[in-house]
């Protein structure tokens, strides 16, 4: 009952709009003062606040945040849309294409899903309604190659997984890159699918020279190093993921030094944006982790076991039924605070039921991925529709529907096919 009685209180919370760190904090402290005492309840937010952030693996969600500030400053993403639009820009639905492989590659060193829609909604949408682009199509592109970032590492997301379950976050890092590239080829896809349709909704851009080709690519060489030290070194061994975090946060310094736009007023403002990201977020992991000790302490995990065992339902029934979980959760609740919610109580049942933790990670994060363009919360939906006041939602929501199917498909091949997420970490391993 009581524990009945705080899923509800959360889900109130959660829909009056308090802020999912406060709703968690006041939930998990109340519940675990019914079972053990105010006196135990309130000790426990003492231990769980000093253990979260001094820990050694918390230092990498401020590092790459920094990060992806710094990268977000530097004019980066314009540089890789122009990349991307000299090699298919002259393609029937090019532009939509050069967005969602620019999206990937910015996401992948920003880290966010938020900030890579918000970056590309001003490069790209201007350019593919210059040439003629339907808004469904150009709107919907955006969105859903904004989420690309929440996976592709480096990924906050997943470093949240790890630090809640304890999972190798190298490990999970080199489990996500095969999914994210599976989902830019599945956009990919859609966009193919919808300009087939409708060949008027992406028309061709202008073809270039060569030699205009050359130097676009070339112009992103900074990118593709920056990535390649930070990934290669945790890959080959050489650093831990923290430790690449803080030579990413320093690579993406110089990056903006040399092209001239490290400034005083730059600084500040990429340092302020990530001081305020990480408290938000370590005050989140705060109220989750004391959320986590309820449900441990009311023994939920070992009660779906026990009813999962006498029920006799198939392991892979219970995958689809977390996973459907997670559809529902996406029409109310942003992709954070889901993960944040459901791990700790999802993350034994499935450990119990010998499914592997990093390839249940990268599930999670997928299947979160979908919750950022589906109705009726959608965040990178809502920031496509701040950032472009003149399209309306609806135009946005009939966009994302091509690459929500491309999404599904993409959970499907997961769920089948873990080899997709398993085979790079164990051969490094």
């Amino acid at each position: 009952m009581i524990i009945g009685l705080a899923f509800l209180a959360l889900m109130v919370l959660l829909f009056l709009r308090v802020p999912i760190a406060v709703a968690t904090g006041l939930v998990g402290i109340a519940g675990l003062a019914a079972f053990q005492g105010w006196t135990a309840a309130f000790s426990q937010v003492g231990i769980i606040a000093s253990e979260t952030v001094l820990t050694y693996e918390f230092a990498v969600i401020p590092l790459f945040i920094v990060m992806g500030a710094f990268i977000a400053h530097s004019g980066i993403a314009g540089e890789l849309f122009r990349a991307c639009y000299a090699l298919v820009g002259h393609w029937r639905g090019g532009l939509a294409l050069s967005t969602i492989v620019a999206c990937g590659g910015f996401g992948a060193v920003s880290g966010s899903s938020l900030a890579t829609a918000a970056t590309m909604s001003r490069i790209a949408y201007p350019q593919m309604k210059r040439y003629g682009y339907n808004t469904p199509l150009a709107t919907g592109s955006i969105a859903a190659g904004g989420t690309l970032g929440i996976l592709i590492p480096p990924s906050i997301a997943l470093v949240f997984y790890g630090i809640m379950t304890e999972t190798d976050i190298g490990a999970l890092f080199m489990a996500g890159i095969v999914p994210g590239i599976l989902g830019m080829f599945l956009y990919a896809a859609a966009v193919f699918w919808s300009v087939l349709r409708n060949p008027e909704a992406g028309p061709a851009g202008e073809k270039l020279a060569w030699s205009e080709r050359i130097k676009a690519i070339l112009g992103v060489w900074s990118v593709v190093l920056l990535f390649g030290v930070v990934m290669g070194g945790i890959y080959g061994g050489f650093f831990s993921p923290t430790e690449s975090a803080g030579i990413g946060a320093f690579g993406a310094l110089l990056i903006a030094a040399m092209r001239g736009r490290l400034s005083v007023k730059m600084l500040r403002s990429s340092l302020a944006d990530g001081i305020s990201t990480t408290v938000s977020l370590m005050m989140i992991l705060i109220g989750s982790f004391l959320f986590a000790n309820l449900v441990n302490v009311a023994r939920v995990p070992q009660a779906l076991v026990a009813m999962i065992e006498h029920m006799a339902i198939p392991p892979m029934l219970v995958i689809f039924l977390i996973i459907a979980i997670y559809v529902v959760l996406g029409c109310v609740l942003e992709s954070i605070s889901m993960m944040l919610l459901t791990v700790p109580v999802f993350f034994p049942l499935i450990v119990s039921l010998g499914f592997d933790p990093i390839w249940f990670g990268v599930l999670v994060v997928v299947v979160v991925e979908i919750s950022l363009i589906t109705p009726p919360i959608g965040l990178n939906v809502f920031i496509l529709n701040a950032v472009l006041r003149d399209v309306a939602l609806t135009d946005i929501f009939r966009g994302v529907v091509p690459f929500i199917m491309a999404d599904v498909a993409r959970v499907l091949m997961v769920v089948f096919i873990p080899a997709l997420s398993l085979t790079l970490p164990y051969l490094v391993k």
